[in-house]
């Protein structure tokens, strides 16, 4: 058994999450067994890329981001809420500016399905029994260092449905899957159409990249959610060090 301490550069799969990570890092590299590990920066079930056990500070990240559509996690693994508005015309010229006025150090709300406690209990618990009401929701100091437009894709909702049924079935664990598949298939359009955005953010540790998606969706009045994410860099940890197993 190893008994020294380490930094592992781990590359952690859409719909794990970084506990079963890192079980299934354990089951190949049995050296780790009965080590104690910790992850440094949570991704979500959704999210994919560098996971850093023990520890890491600044994060580098790009998200996929879908307009027109909002959850109540803020991201493809959450109850559709509501279907907005069609999303900006000309959007790729107005992005840049939405962009810029973001990036910048923020008073950032934790997401309500998220594992921050309060009063020893997740916020993800007050959210599903509907006591959200009840508490005072935490905030955090973040630093959104650069937030830059890569490029904007149109998808196919029919196509967009297949995507996100696909991406679901691969979480495991009770995450309201069946409710949430209901309310997308509810939702969706099959002869509409939608835009995906994808960007690249520079970001202190701890921020969360759903939650920026949010308020750039609230700010086009049209909706908005984190499609998907990809976490590229903790600190001096790169997804192309990182260990793919």
């Amino acid at each position: 058994m190893k008994s020294e301490q380490s930094i592992l550069n781990l590359y952690k799969k859409t719909g794990e999450t970084p506990l079963a990570c890192m079980e299934r890092f354990r089951a190949l590299y049995t050296e780790y067994v009965g080590v104690p590990m910790t992850y440094a920066g949570r991704l979500d079930p959704m999210a994919e890329g560098v996971l850093i056990v023990l520890t890491g500070k600044i994060k580098e990240a790009t998200k996929k981001e879908l307009l027109a559509f909002d959850t109540d996690t803020f991201d493809a693994l959450g109850l559709v809420t509501q279907i907005g508005k069609e999303p900006l015309r000309n959007f790729d010229k107005k992005i840049d500016r939405l962009l810029s006025e973001v990036q910048k150090k923020k008073t950032q709300t934790y997401p309500p399905y998220s594992s921050r406690t309060v009063g020893g209990k997740s916020l993800f618990a007050y959210a599903r029994e509907g006591k959200l009401d009840e508490i005072d929701i935490p905030t955090k100091q973040i630093h959104i260092f650069s937030l830059d437009h890569i490029h904007t894709r149109h998808i196919s909702q029919k196509k967009l449905l297949s995507e996100i049924e696909e991406n679901i079935s691969k979480v495991v664990g009770d995450f309201r899957q069946a409710e949430i598949l209901e309310t997308w298939n509810h939702s969706m359009n099959t002869d509409g159409d939608a835009l995906i955005s994808m960007c690249r953010a520079v970001v202190t540790s701890g921020t969360y990249i759903r939650s920026i998606a949010k308020d750039l969706g609230d700010r086009m009045e049209s909706g908005a959610l984190a499609y998907s994410i990809k976490r590229t860099r903790v600190g001096p940890y790169t997804i192309e060090d990182s260990l793919q197993f």
